[in-house]
């Protein structure tokens, strides 16, 4: 079948970031060799923003977020077999990360996360995701 015949998928997930003295830090996760925010599918019926939430609780545990720009997003173009992912930026004062057991695997989908800075952060994520961190850092910077 061809991909441009298959429906969108959405996903929803967090920029999270905790302010130090040297500047923000964010948090990424790896699966993988691949290296993203957490993020997961927008499940039916459910709001993108409580979806990117759930993710977040889900992958690492953290649970006390503030959305300093509320509902401000950025998305991703089409990518991996039609799939469009959205990122909210949140703050968090968590430095404690759990990754947490996926079901369907019976393990942690994620393998690594780090709590790094912006250089660190443009040189792991993949060339899709630089934009969208871009305008996070400017805000989380600012």
């Amino acid at each position: 079948m061809n991909d441009s015949l298959l429906p969108v998928r959405r996903s929803a997930g967090v920029i999270v970031y905790r302010r130090e003295a040297g500047g923000p830090r964010y948090l990424v996760l790896r699966a993988f060799r691949n290296w993203d925010f957490p993020k997961g599918l927008v499940e039916q019926g459910e709001e993108p923003l409580a979806a990117a939430r759930r993710e977040v609780f889900e992958e690492t545990g953290i649970e006390a977020l503030s959305f300093p720009w509320g509902e401000e997003y950025r998305e991703t173009g089409i990518y991996d077999r039609r799939k469009i992912a959205r990122y909210y930026l949140a703050e968090t004062r968590s430095e404690t990360v759990t990754l947490g057991v996926n079901p369907a695997l019976g393990r942690p989908e994620h393998q690594e996360f780090r709590w790094v800075g912006a250089e660190e952060a443009r040189r792991l994520l993949p060339p899709r995701l630089l934009p969208i961190f871009d305008w996070a850092h400017r805000r989380a910077a600012g």
